[in-house]
């Protein structure tokens, strides 16, 4: 659901992974027409971060 998410609504994503200030320049990065496929791109990059950091966390407390 959140790599929909990222696809379509970049800067929505970010704020769902606890990054309002990535967000907001996510956003004022996809209201250019250009630069919606960076933001896209980008959006997706830090969605596999998050779950990369959230498998560490996991791993960490067993």
């Amino acid at each position: 659901m959140r790599l929909i998410l990222a696809i379509f609504l970049p800067w929505v994503q970010f704020f769902t992974i606890g990054r309002p200030i990535a967000g907001i320049i996510c956003l004022i990065l996809q209201l250019t027409i250009i630069g919606w496929l960076p933001a896209a791109i980008w959006s997706v990059y830090a969605l596999s971060e998050y779950k990369t950091d959230q498998k560490i966390q996991r791993a960490l407390q067993k």
